[in-house]
């Protein structure tokens, strides 16, 4: 799976900081090294797996001896999801050649290899207890048929025939959970590195003595010890919804049902109308076996008609008064029955074990009811809308099932924003609870899921709309790259890359050497000491390449476009093996930055008039705070800051239609040097354009490539595209740097005789006259 930027660049950055550190580890003793320690935190739905996966086969490339890796994790569901995610589902390319095992199959050939890296599958629970001796714990056990040490022995060991203590790198991606028992068990391996994912940044005190030594040894700070990714570039990149929508009911459960379902059938409805590939889902959490109100377990002798317990009343609303057929819904919990009184046999209830699982996310469910227990391990981006019933209504246990609802279908934001956020109906007793709980949601959402909006509906504000369709409908010639230009150039390019499947001398690393732990002498007096390896692991110049591009242009590979798409990668010269810091290496980086700007020189951006154009689409308000106008398509909006509520205002007096541009799910343009979409704030049509203005894109001034936005091509038939800046205050640009001369007033930027233009103006008003001049 390729990376998207921001996963590349922290995934980069875990491996950078390993290596500078492992040139001069810190030591315990002669032959124990204080382990790297680095924790990856990134919001849920990040990509956290892919990109810990691209870190360990980085630092598997800089081993002069091929690594084991421990993969651990909390649960059984999580554990065998990433099994076979690792090993032959989407991110089995990012770890080639890496044997990918259960930790308990693991066999001596697996851990003796130093030629075959080797990644290791558990659970926490394998190991992290506090008597090692424990009979369950097969771990610890010999395996007589294998071996006569146990494999946690094998473990501490892994030595190649050559003697050679082989590097261990540990990984555990669910950080938040880990204890300080769990700490010690994995210190006892003497792990080269100890690399931990997490929504937050929380260690457990048993690592106190490591960080202790790396910050008074080695001067780190506490940001050298996390690689953070921004929320908000997880949220434009598509990931995850962009926004969370809370309804609390201080009623019984039918009317938060019956309008959690109202919603749902608008978005299925949306999905059908734009062709999208899944249908949205709800789930529904509750406790099990218990009555409304009341801690006592609920008589299972009781006709099923009679039942109070919550997975039933709620799966009786759903059959008999929404009228769902039952084969769409999904109750996963341990609710019990009596042979007296046995479940209809329509329901499909699934009680939680391994092979319930697999049959429970093999069938297509639309409604599913369950307790906290299907959350850990269960993501299914088409869940758009939860119901959480008042006995699981904590602000920990809400934000845990935010998560499972976060992730967004087809990892794109949609021209409606009822797709585009997470709903959740929350039920609690009194008015005082949910307030409570709200606070500390606010609290939690602000640490976690920082640059995802919040709206909160109650019994004041539920008929109040959230969502406006433009009025009247408007449509927009959509924009793209165009780079048949840059074909012949890039393959001058690619053609001047030399051949290296036969050099022996410019493959190998200069001065690149790594120690390892090798056993000395025989083994009655043998002794450990450490030895100088001279060569990484080699890699493909296909890999080295691509990943440079990857470097240089960040957005390319992302939308399935920019330069490596112009590139024959399969030549048979990229399947040479070389070191990382060999000059092939070098040489095909220079080479892959050189293709990279051929590509932004020689492609224009065009407009697209012979496709679909852009449709306006709906809008989504803030039922409590938002603003009216009377010329713009939708009426009302939301989130303006000072200087774009000015603007609105401003632009609504000119008489002419004109619509707020949502980012992430709106009209956008393509930024040329980076390859990524760049959404404008406001849309206006005038009578021989579509003007597209931005108030926040001082930034583009400056980038040589940014004239091609001003300069966009086509426009043979109907309306042309025209964007238009405007910086807040007096602005120029001196020898390719803005500066600001005055705060008051405003400059608009257009591009006329071939370079850019600024028009100084005192007012807002003069601003938008000058946005809509078009020569």
């Amino acid at each position: 799976m390729e990376l998207i930027g921001f996963q590349e660049r922290a995934s980069s950055q875990i491996a950078q900081r390993f290596f500078d550190y492992s040139a001069n580890p810190l030591m315990v003793d002669r032959t124990t090294t204080i382990p790297f320690l680095q924790t990856l935190v990134a919001i849920t739905g990040s990509g956290k797996t892919l990109m810990l996966a691209d870190a360990v086969s980085q630092m598997r490339d800089g081993f002069g001896v091929a690594p084991v890796v421990l993969w651990i994790s909390k649960g059984r569901v999580v554990v065998s999801q990433t099994f076979e995610n690792l090993s032959s589902g989407k991110y089995a390319d990012n770890l080639s050649g890496f044997n990918i095992v259960p930790l308990l199959e693991v066999a001596p050939d697996h851990l003796s290899s130093a030629d075959t890296p080797v990644l290791l599958v558990a659970t926490v629970g394998k190991f992290a207890v506090e008597d090692s001796s424990s009979e369950d714990r097969k771990v610890y056990r010999a395996q007589l048929d294998l071996a006569e040490e146990s494999l946690w022995d094998q473990l501490k060991k892994r030595r190649t025939e050559k003697g050679q203590r082989r590097p261990l790198i540990i990984v555990y991606d669910e950080g938040h959970n880990l204890s300080d028992l769990q700490s010690e068990r994995l210190l006892e391996l003497s792990p080269d590195a100890l690399i931990v994912a997490s929504a937050t940044l929380t260690l457990p005190p048993r690592l106190n003595n490591v960080m202790g030594r790396l910050r008074n040894d080695k001067g780190w700070k506490d940001e050298d010890f996390s690689t953070s990714v921004s929320s908000r570039e997880v949220v434009l990149s598509g990931l995850v919804k962009e926004r969370i929508s809370i309804d609390g009911y201080i009623t019984p459960l039918e009317p938060a049902l019956d309008n959690l379902l109202a919603d749902l059938k608008i978005a299925q409805e949306v999905t059908r109308d734009h062709k999208l590939p899944f249908t949205p889902k709800a789930i529904y959490v509750c406790s099990t076996n218990t009555v409304d109100g009341m801690s006592i377990t609920e008589d299972l002798k009781r006709p099923f008609k009679d039942r109070q317990a919550r997975p039933i009343l709620i799966w009786r609303h759903l059959v008999e008064v929404a009228k769902i057929k039952p084969e769409k819904i999904a109750v996963y919990c341990q609710l019990k029955f009596s042979k007296d009184s046995p479940k209809p046999t329509e329901m499909h209830l699934f009680d939680g074990g391994e092979k319930d699982y697999a049959r429970f996310t093999a069938g297509k469910y639309e409604h599913v009811i369950f307790n906290l227990g299907l959350q850990e391990g269960w993501d299914d981006p088409a869940c758009c809308f939860a119901y959480i019933d008042k006995e699981m209504a904590s602000a920990r246990q809400i934000t845990q099932v935010i998560g499972r609802v976060l992730r967004q279908p087809g990892a794109v934001h949609y021209n409606d924003p009822i797709l585009n956020t997470a709903h959740f109906h929350i039920r609690t007793d009194e008015k005082g609870v949910f307030d409570d709980i709200l606070r500390d949601i606010r609290k939690d959402l602000a640490s976690e899921h920082p640059s995802i909006a919040l709206v909160v509906k109650d019994e004041k504000t539920r008929g109040k709309r959230d969502r406006i369709d433009p009025q009247p409908p408007r449509t927009i010639p959509t924009v793209g790259i165009e780079s048949s230009r840059a074909l012949e150039p890039i393959s001058r390019i690619v053609k001047s890359i030399m051949d290296f499947r036969s050099d022996a001398q410019n493959t190998v690393g200069q001065g690149s050497r790594m120690q390892v732990l090798q056993k000395v002498g025989e083994e009655s007096d043998a002794q450990f000491e450490w030895v100088d390896v001279e060569h990484s692991n080699r890699v493909t110049a296909r890999s080295v390449f691509r990943r440079e591009i990857l470097r240089s242009y960040p957005g390319g590979l992302r939308r399935a476009g920019g330069p490596v798409n112009l590139v024959d990668i399969e030549e048979p010269k990229f399947d040479a093996m070389i070191e990382l810091s060999s000059p092939a290496a070098d040489h095909l980086r220079t080479k892959a930055q050189e293709v990279v700007a051929a590509y932004i020189q020689h492609s224009v951006i065009f407009q697209n008039d012979v496709d679909s154009p852009y449709s306006v689409g709906p809008v989504a308000i803030d039922p409590n705070s938002n603003e009216e106008f009377k010329r713009s398509l939708h009426g009302k909006y939301s989130g303006l800051n000072p200087l774009e509520a000015k603007f609105a205002r401003a632009l609504d007096r000119t008489q002419r239609v004109w619509a707020r541009n949502p980012v992430g799910s709106g009209y956008s343009l393509p930024l040329l040097h980076e390859g990524k979409a760049y959404w404008p704030d406001f849309l206006v049509w005038v009578d021989k354009a579509v003007v597209v203005i931005d108030t926040k894109g001082d930034h583009l001034l400056v980038e040589a490539s940014a004239s091609k936005l001003f300069e966009i091509d086509g426009a043979e038939a109907g309306k042309r595209v025209v964007l238009r800046l405007v910086s807040e205050g007096h602005v120029e640009i001196q020898n390719g740097t803005v500066h600001k001369r005055a705060k008051t007033g405003f400059t608009v930027w257009a591009w006329r005789n071939g370079r850019l233009q600024p028009t100084h103006c005192e007012t807002e008003k003069e601003a938008v006259e000058a946005v809509l001049v078009v020569d």
